[in-house]
């Protein structure tokens, strides 16, 4: 579909009230078929009362009547899948004015199934959950796709990846019928696709070895037709009951390969039927952008659609599933009817096994540039990050600077953003500030945007430049009963696993909420100048928050490196107010007295 002069959230709305009039119109459809197909089987029977009972016409006649009934089935189904379909379409929209309006918590997947226990970061910028960065970003409707856009999330890419993913995502952008397409697939598509187990059965070695008894049985089951013409012409049944003893000999020697393999493959086709669909839509798209190349190369397996694959695989199965027909079963033994179906299923899987951890890699990585488009689509003033390179082979220090930096998680309309910069000089802003005024929240929101930039999205700034970076933070680190540790030590034991990290690449930018407040001043004052210059030494740039004063004091004349902002309050006529603003300097006055008094402690 070609660029539209309408905003998002205009396309949205007119494509919203298209496909609800197409789910009326379906529906209108709906009930004159069943209408329909009740007063044909009223005509049934009617007809049948008049030729059988009064013999007014050939019972012959009466075949019609079924006939008739049948097709109209067919069609009313096809009805109601394409009603089903413009309902998933109406909820895709719908789902997107939320994103766009912030309205959009609860209406996605959570991704809490995803393991972040190794990740210094997850937890602290609420990377997965309810109302989480996850939800508000993903559309992907297998867990291909899930897990693609969550390593992505968990792990910073290399620059030369996310400049590909730009440029996929500028192409992406405003393909809203291919994003609506894939929305609209088989609903059961996210439940049915089990990747580990079928990647196992895909790149599994061959249970039947032997080819020459794949020949073999062709032969016997050639055989045993001609036995049979020969017995019907010359009345002589020996050489078919020699054929039916060695086809039982064979049959009985490949029994366990053979159901083994059947079985296998029936239940492979059930993830593979409904990855086809994917797979189909994505093959008939063309693309530009050379990351977007690559992956519709992938969908390719000896020349072959991954999808026409499919449909031959499928094939296959509908032969296996007519084992279940009593004749046939009765003919499975002469005709090595499961034996060479089995071989058939092997032969597949030799073709296209090694292909479909690529099917797999590729439909993660398209659902996962997918989901980031709509985010491009869909919030228009987000730019992507600018990466500072290096000049002359000399590698550029770590640095981090924002315009007009905000959460993306925090609704527009309250979303107070800042400048933000981390560069040169300053290594560390030490953020000073009473209780309530955003010193989380705004070492959240710089993370939260590096984890964007990093992974190739836009970010919620007006202009972002910065080094490649990974993140450390602690800022939600709490006691635990489980483990018998408490708060301070949990928060130590980050504190060393950020360092450890800092001495990898890339740089760390680490998030650090309130240093060492489980322990007294004197040692926090000596462990918070001890980390941050391990920090420092080993390359890393970072926040630190804090409301006691004297942490300020290490950025106070001792370090160029280490400079001091912060936030702050006002109280009037009872009530305290915050702007959430960065300033210069350090906060030069605390609320936790006022605080206190103004909900009724006396102190």
């Amino acid at each position: 579909m070609p660029p539209s002069d309408l905003s998002p959230s205009e396309e949205y709305k007119q494509r919203q009230q298209a496909r609800e009039q197409q789910v009326a119109h379906f529906e209108r459809l709906h009930r004159r078929f069943g209408n329909i197909r009740l007063l044909v089987v009223i005509a049934i029977l009617i007809a049948a009362w008049l030729s059988l009972h009064n013999d007014v016409f050939s019972p012959w006649w009466l075949l019609a009547g079924p006939v008739v009934f049948l097709a109209l089935a067919i069609l009313h189904a096809r009805v109601l899948r394409r009603r089903a379909c413009a309902e998933r379409a109406v909820d895709f929209y719908r789902k997107g004015l939320a994103r766009i309006e912030d309205r959009w918590n609860g209406t996605g997947q959570t991704g809490e199934r995803i393991d972040t226990h190794a990740s210094l970061y997850a937890t602290d910028l609420d990377l997965f959950g309810p109302g989480s960065l996850f939800e508000f970003l993903s559309l992907a409707r297998t867990r291909m796709g899930e897990d693609t856009l969550a390593s992505w999330l968990l792990s910073p890419s290399p620059v030369a990846d996310i400049k590909q993913r730009h440029a996929a995502l500028t192409e992406l952008r405003t393909r809203l019928d291919l994003r609506e397409d894939i929305a609209i697939l088989g609903e059961d598509l996210k439940v049915g696709i089990h990747a580990d187990a079928l990647t196992h059965w895909a790149e599994a070695p061959n249970q039947l070895k032997h080819q020459a008894l794949r020949w073999l049985s062709l032969l016997i089951s050639l055989a045993s037709i001609a036995s049979v013409v020969f017995w019907a012409q010359r009345g002589e049944k020996t050489p078919f009951f020699l054929i039916l003893i060695v086809a039982s000999v064979v049959t009985a020697s490949l029994r366990k390969q053979t159901a083994a393999v059947l079985q296998s493959t029936e239940h492979a086709l059930k993830d593979l039927q409904l990855l086809s669909s994917l797979l189909a839509r994505l093959e008939r798209e063309n693309f530009e952008s050379p990351r977007l190349q690559t992956l519709k190369q992938q969908l390719s397996s000896h020349h072959l659609a991954d999808s026409q694959a499919i449909a031959r695989l499928r094939t296959i199965v509908e032969y296996i599933n007519a084992l279940e027909n009593p004749i046939l079963r009765f003919l499975n033994v002469p005709l090595l009817y499961g034996v060479q179906v089995a071989y058939a299923a092997e032969a597949w899987r030799s073709a296209h096994g090694t292909a479909v951890r690529s099917w797999l890699a590729a439909i993660g990585e398209a659902e996962a540039l997918l989901s980031l488009s709509a985010y491009t689509y869909e919030h228009p003033a987000d730019p992507f990050p600018e990466f500072v390179a290096s000049l002359e082979h000399i590698p550029v220090p770590p640095c981090f600077i924002a315009e007009q930096l905000g959460h993306p998680l925090i609704p527009a309309a309250k979303c107070v953003r800042n400048n933000v910069s981390v560069c040169g000089e300053t290594r560390v802003l030490l953020i000073s500030g009473s209780n309530m005024s955003g010193k989380s929240t705004l070492m959240r929101a710089v993370g939260i945007n590096t984890v964007l930039a990093m992974a190739g999205a836009p970010v919620r700034a007006a202009r972002l430049q910065l080094t490649p970076l990974q993140i450390g933070a602690s800022i939600l680190i709490n006691d635990s009963l489980q483990e018998g540790s408490s708060r301070f030590y949990a928060e130590i034991t980050r504190l060393r696993q950020i360092c450890d990290l800092a001495e990898k690449n890339p740089p760390v930018l680490f998030l650090l909420d309130e240093l060492l407040q489980g322990t007294n001043s004197k040692d926090r004052l000596i462990g918070a100048e001890g980390v941050v210059r391990a920090l420092l030494d080993s390359g890393a740039i970072g926040l630190i928050s804090t409301h006691d004063l004297a942490l300020t004091n290490i950025g106070e004349q001792r370090d160029p490196r280490l400079h001091n902002v912060h936030l702050q309050d006002e109280i009037e006529d009872g009530k305290m107010s915050f702007d959430f603003k960065l300033h210069e300097g350090v906060v030069t006055k605390s609320n936790g007295i006022e605080l206190m008094r103004l909900i009724g402690l006396k102190v």
